[in-house]
């Protein structure tokens, strides 16, 4: 089982909010998850990434790979910090 740390959409049209989320790469992008470990709100000004840091460590130690987009969200979310 490979698992991934990737993005959910949930927003409404035109107005995108998405869960940062840990699933099995098999899963539909907006499938089932394992876990939901922060949210990212690309129409605040101020970035709008919030994330569960001791979760998403859990799931990094536990060999979980991290999208591209998530990973370049969780960098701005450190420098935010």
């Amino acid at each position: 089982m490979s698992v991934k740390i990737r993005l959910t959409r949930i927003g409404a049209k035109k107005r995108p909010y998405y869960r940062i989320v840990v699933a099995d790469s098999r899963y539909a992008r907006d499938g089932r998850v394992l876990e939901n470990v922060g949210t990212y709100d690309p129409m605040e000004e101020k970035g709008g990434v919030s994330v569960k840091q001791d979760r998403l460590n859990f799931w990094l130690e536990k060999g979980a790979t991290p999208s591209d987009t998530v990973k370049s969200l969780i960098s701005k979310a450190a420098k935010a910090s």
